[in-house]
């Protein structure tokens, strides 16, 4: 009889990547994938631990297996990723309806959780979460058209407010040939974008190389036959070099969009959170970045209500943004994570920091509207993702919007899904982009 289970993927880029890894070893080993965990035999949680919000959605996901479970319409709960990471100790005793769980450097044992759990048994496996990364295979689930393409592991900067190399590991990068050999598999599949991701990509191949060695990686991918963009995140002010800014200024297949999480602009606060360099270092490095790669759109994140921010240090951020015109910001309230050195630091109240958070929200809406109507009148290549039926119309994305976090183009025409093409902006709306396929003039 076929063994059916669910999966359920929370959390970040890299944490997908994973599940992708799962769903391929628990396809090669029999097991069939279902869409609902309701009459499965196994439902599969991995999970994020990162930030407080991310931890409550995790622990209801795996709530709501077991409710399955008591009701009889689910056989088994497996739980990985990096709750289960985080919570090692004491998962198994604060939620007993757990029948397996793994850690992130135990996901290439689903398979033996899986045969486990069908036969009654518990199993709890922690492997070093700084070992070797393992090759693993995967099932994309994204798309059409591009997939994520993981290059490292783990974090060195330990950030004062932030739980990931404790939880994900040390630093630790890929092989080039590794990378490479998977991007030839993508694009054999018809992936045409690349997103290049890990905790920080500008590190890429230090620990391994002796030397940053990202701009080789990228001229690399752009020689792969199929590769059309290349997108990256994320990357760090102090870790960029010259090599780097020229490879992708000059690099066609590199879309001029770089995601650099700065978190904030005091200097205070950036000492106190363990970031490295100053205020002016950032402002400093956007300038040359934008004189050196004409049509740069640059993305940040930012946190509000961090210790040590004052109604002072929040203007300085605000008046940072007016100056810098980001075209792309994400920005979250802060939250104390357990065991980080910035959790007992002194901090204003949740809702101030989501207070300060609206405010920045509204203040990036503006310049951002203003961003994309300069996209107006223009001729845009756009990936081609599949039909809005609200809208009636085709919607895909361009250089400057990355999947699932900013926006989209509307446009009139047809294409295939995955396609590259070119598509001519009319207007703008809400932070959408509105246009109409070119066709190809004929003499």
């Amino acid at each position: 009889m076929e063994k059916t289970f669910a999966m359920i993927s929370l959390g970040c880029a890299k944490n997908l990547v994973n599940s992708e890894q799962m769903l391929y070893l628990m396809d090669e080993a029999g097991y069939a994938l279902v869409p609902e965990p309701d009459g499965a035999d196994l439902a599969v949680v991995n999970t994020c631990g990162f930030i407080d919000a991310a931890k409550s959605e995790a622990i209801d996901a795996i709530l709501e297996m077991a409710e399955l479970k008591k009701a009889g319409r689910l056989g088994g709960l497996i739980v990985t990723g990096c709750l289960a990471e985080r919570y090692k100790d004491s998962i198994l005793d604060e939620l007993p309806e757990i029948d397996a769980v793994l850690g992130v450097g135990s996901f290439a044992e689903i398979v033996s959780a899986a045969d486990a759990v069908l036969s009654g048994r518990r199993l709890s496996a922690f492997a070093d979460q700084s070992g070797p990364i393992d090759e693993t295979p995967r099932v994309v689930t994204t798309g059409p058209g591009w997939a994520y393409l993981r290059i490292a592991e783990g974090c060195n900067n330990f950030c004062a407010f932030c739980a990931i190399p404790f939880i994900r590991g040390r630093y630790r990068s890929r092989r080039m040939e590794d990378i490479l050999e998977e991007a030839r598999s993508l694009t054999e599949h018809g992936v045409k974008e690349l997103i290049v991701i890990a905790q920080d990509i500008t590190r890429y191949g230090i620990d391994l190389y002796g030397r940053r060695s990202l701009a080789e990686l990228c001229r690399r991918l752009s020689d792969i036959e199929g590769v059309e963009w290349i997108r990256l995140h994320y990357l760090y002010v102090d870790q960029f070099d010259d090599e780097l800014i020229e490879e992708i200024a000059l690099n066609d297949k590199i879309v001029k969009y770089l995601d650099i999480p700065i978190q904030h602009i005091d200097d205070g606060i950036l000492k106190r959170m363990n970031r490295r360099g100053t205020g002016a270092d950032i402002r400093s490095h956007f300038r040359k970045l934008r004189e050196r790669i004409p049509g740069l759109v640059l993305r940040t994140s930012l946190i509000t209500g961090l210790p040590g921010e004052g109604e002072a240090e929040f203007e300085e951020l605000c008046d940072f943004l007016r100056e810098a015109r980001l075209e792309r910001v994400g920005v979250f309230p802060f939250s104390p994570e357990e065991g980080t050195p910035a959790a007992l630091m002194a901090h204003v109240d949740f809702d101030e920091a989501q207070r300060r958070a609206d405010l920045i929200l509204a203040l990036q809406a503006g310049i951002m509207e203003d961003f994309c109507q300069s996209l107006v009148g223009k001729t845009l290549g756009v990936l081609c993702e599949g039909f809005d039926e609200d809208a009636g119309l085709m919607t895909g994305r361009c250089y400057a919007d990355s999947p699932e976090i900013d926006g989209q183009v509307l446009f009139e025409g047809d294409c295939a899904e995955g396609e590259i093409i070119p598509v001519r902006i009319e207007r703008t709306e809400d932070g959408l982009l509105y246009g109409r396929k070119e066709e190809a003039r004929t003499c």
